[in-house]
């Protein structure tokens, strides 16, 4: 007899189909994901600690996973949810299959179930909590916990490195926050020549500062900005000091720091292929997205932030640039891995930004 798993939502609703992965079954956030490849960064990815993604595109796993495209050490996504799950993937770069991960890191899924269906359901309600069982019987009772379950929304502590480390190079020094960074951020930095050291999300300013880094930049990450209260105290206390570059919750932290205000979205954007509308060139760039909070745009009306990006989507706040000093960030993911490289010469910008700041400081100390 085939074995049947089962995702249930707190509304009750469940979806039959096949075990994927881990038989350690685990509740979560249920999101979505529109990326047509990349699911081994998409799995990788910290920010999605957690979370049970369900990935639109109906044929996941086709072309297998390899050791040089994680985003992190080790996948802390709650589960994955495909419509067909491949059997045989066929790569020259494959080392394992999807399946073979998932199970590696204690990771459960299912394959086989309505993935459009899921999509709407999220789109309409907005996000929810959802749980896999392989027992029918208990579809009701995992209903019934998961509308009373409270998940964290504090992870960044666990994603984030416990101390520092460096990753070298030969030119400029940047210090790289992490509160959950994609390992794209530190490939991008090295390839333009940075010397970057990573640094636990609580590193305080002084201690930045001691550091003596040409620039500070924050990364991405899992949760709610509000409940890294320490991050924020940090940014208000080095801004101006240090060129500033913040992606993703470092972009929301960077508001916060400045008087703003967050939300929490709907259902978030994530994929590979959100448009975004730069409003000082006009020009528009397809981007990498991951993220299920967002900055409130009227809470910036008396802060000295001025947007730079929106959303063409739905015109939420994209991108941030301080009116006075050296700081800027983005919501979307200008490292992709994956998704588009549109976006990519924002680190080019960062690096003029730091030249700029160091040739100023020079002129100023002469």
């Amino acid at each position: 007899m085939i074995q049947k798993r089962y995702l249930v939502l707190e509304d009750g609703s469940y979806y039959e189909g096949y075990p994927l992965g881990s038989d350690q079954l685990k509740m979560g956030e249920i999101v979505f994901n529109t990326a047509m490849t990349g699911y081994q960064e998409t799995i990788s990815d910290p920010s999605y600690t957690g979370q049970i993604i369900t990935f639109t595109y109906p044929l996941i796993g086709n072309y297998g996973i390899n050791r040089d495209d994680f985003e992190s050490l080790v996948p802390t996504l709650n589960g994955v949810v495909v419509k067909e799950a491949s059997t045989h993937p066929s790569n020259f770069r494959m080392q394992k299959s999807l399946h073979e991960v998932l199970d590696e890191y204690d990771v459960p899924g299912i394959y086989g179930v309505d993935t459009r269906s899921i999509t709407r359901k999220i789109r309409q309600y907005g996000v929810l909590k959802a749980g896999f069982t392989d027992d029918k019987d208990e579809v009701e009772s995992l209903a019934e916990t998961l509308k009373t379950a409270a998940f964290p929304r504090d992870e960044v502590h666990t994603v984030s490195t416990k101390t520092p480390y460096v990753s070298t190079g030969f030119d400029l020094s940047v210090v790289l926050v992490d509160f959950g960074k994609k390992q794209n951020i530190v490939r991008e930095l090295n390839a333009r020549g940075c010397n970057v050291t990573v640094v636990p999300y609580d590193t305080s300013a002084e201690e930045i500062i001691r550091m003596a880094p040409d620039g500070l930049m924050l990364s991405n990450g899992p949760g709610d900005p509000e409940e890294v209260q320490v991050a924020i105290d940090m940014i208000r206390s080095i801004l101006g000091k240090i060129p500033f570059f913040g992606i993703c919750l470092g972009h929301q932290l960077f508001a916060l720091s400045q008087g703003a205000t967050s939300f929490k979205m709907k259902f978030g954007h994530r994929g590979a292929n959100h448009p975004v509308k730069d409003l000082v060139t006009g020009k528009i760039a397809l981007t990498s997205q991951n993220h299920g909070y967002s900055i409130d745009e009227d809470s910036l009306k008396d802060t000295d932030l001025e947007v730079t990006h929106i959303a063409l989507n739905d015109g939420t706040v994209e991108g941030l640039r301080h009116k006075s000093l050296p700081a800027f960030s983005v919501q979307y993911h200008p490292e992709a891995s994956p998704g588009p490289t549109d976006s990519n010469y924002l680190f080019d910008q960062f690096i003029d930004m730091m030249n700029e700041f160091k040739a100023k400081e020079r002129t100023t100390n002469a």
